[in-house]
């Protein structure tokens, strides 16, 4: 199995962070097989989504709806407003996903990229591991 660690500089803004690219390079040269990606940190994930056209900022927003940032709901109490929260959104967005990859590329759809999503702001710096395990 090959790996490497991605650095994403995330400037202390929330939301999602599109790896499409870094992946796609690091998947050009390996043929067939499978290639994980994955988010050590307890407040961020990755998704597959639709990129550009407005369904990145959808998400974001869903996510706020559904995991709402009052501080007063939450038992983990410290960083900044919303945090949280922010530990609890990895239950829902998975911290790694898998893409089969085909003659070196990976099988995604059109409209599909890969996507660090991190809702808190408190991190301007996150590392994201990308394994390939040839098939």
């Amino acid at each position: 199995m090959d790996s490497i660690e991605l650095t994403i500089e995330t400037g202390h803004r929330r939301g999602t962070f599109d790896l499409t690219q870094e992946i796609a390079a690091f998947v050009a040269s390996r043929g067939d097989g499978l290639v994980s990606v994955f988010v050590p940190h307890a407040t961020a994930g990755v998704a597959i989504l639709e990129t550009g056209a407005g369904s990145d900022a959808d998400f974001m927003d869903m996510l706020d709806r559904t995991v709402e940032r009052n501080d007063s709901l939450y038992r983990h109490q410290h960083g900044s407003p919303g945090h949280g929260a922010d530990h609890v959104i990895p239950g829902i967005v998975s911290p790694s996903v898998t893409v089969p990859a085909l003659s070196g590329r990976m099988a995604l759809g059109t409209w599909q990229s890969v996507v660090l999503v991190d809702p808190n702001e408190d991190n301007a710096v996150r590392r994201v591991r990308l394994s390939f395990l040839t098939g």
